[in-house]
């Protein structure tokens, strides 16, 4: 159950933590252009067409990210709590997406305006580096997503993300888990049963 009294101040020190560390005053600063936003289970965050402007925290709950092609959903990302979520392309070309993110659960987000981010991170240093680590986290989970549909065998794939993603593979439908691994639910429902197998055997 999400703790009422979090405030901005809580996440700008959840973020300092996380990513850079931070004098008062600039916590003052990062704390004046956190906006908290709440959306229900299925509740639509950003919709294709629209243009990503905010970095999104998730303080409390599952997001998904997707795309429709021919019809079908095909999951880019999932996060849950301390994970970030932004359509990095639309944000930085400030044009309409092709993505859409959406509430799997409950989910409480503290948004980081990119403009107002953008503005204070030039004249405080640790903020810069936060902007920058938040940037590198993003480009490397699409890399490793990247790469573990090109290079592992089904099995490879879903027990990485079970390391790297493990409230994801707990709460997620297997629809999407087995979307976001190029799969199908048949695949997945056979790869799980071996995993199992193999913890059995040891």
């Amino acid at each position: 159950m999400r703790d009422l009294a979090i405030t901005k101040r809580d996440i700008a020190r959840e973020l300092a933590r996380k990513y850079s560390t931070m004098t008062h005053e600039e916590l003052d600063v990062l704390e004046s252009i956190i906006v908290p936003m709440k959306f229900a289970k299925g509740e639509k965050i950003l919709r294709e067409g629209q243009i990503c402007k905010d970095i999104l925290y998730i303080e409390e709950g599952l997001v998904r990210q997707y795309y429709l092609k021919k019809g079908r959903e095909l999951t880019e990302h999932m996060g849950t709590e301390g994970g970030i979520i932004m359509c990095i392309e639309s944000l930085f070309r400030e044009e309409p997406t092709r993505l859409e993110v959406e509430a799997l659960e409950p989910t409480y987000i503290y948004a980081l305006p990119k403009h107002k981010l953008e503005s204070i991170a030039l004249h405080n240093v640790n903020i810069q580096i936060l902007y920058r680590k938040i940037l590198e986290e993003s480009l490397i989970l699409s890399q490793v997503h990247a790469d573990l549909v090109r290079f592992e065998t089904a099995l490879d794939r879903y027990k990485r993300m079970c390391k790297i993603m493990p409230q994801v593979t707990l709460r997620a439908p297997l629809i999407y888990i087995a979307s976001y691994l190029q799969m199908t639910p048949e695949t997945l429902s056979r790869v799980r049963a071996a995993q199992l197998n193999e913890e059995r055997s040891k």
